[in-house]
């Protein structure tokens, strides 16, 4: 079962990003939501996002 099979698509796409208040793309091969402006990635555990600064992945 994969991180968002327990996760509604509908939401995902209703998500901001906290930093820069700008939709994110989501990354289905990584499972993680994508803010392009803030050059930053959020993950996905167990189906939800988690949307705290501290725990995303800066993008190269």
């Amino acid at each position: 079962m994969s991180d968002t099979s327990k996760t509604d698509p509908k939401m995902l796409e209703a998500l901001i990003c906290p930093v820069t208040h700008t939709l994110l793309r989501y990354d289905a091969e990584a499972h993680e939501l994508v803010s392009k402006k803030a050059r930053l990635a959020f993950p996905i555990r167990n189906g939800i996002p988690v949307m705290l600064i501290d725990e995303a992945r800066p993008l190269d």
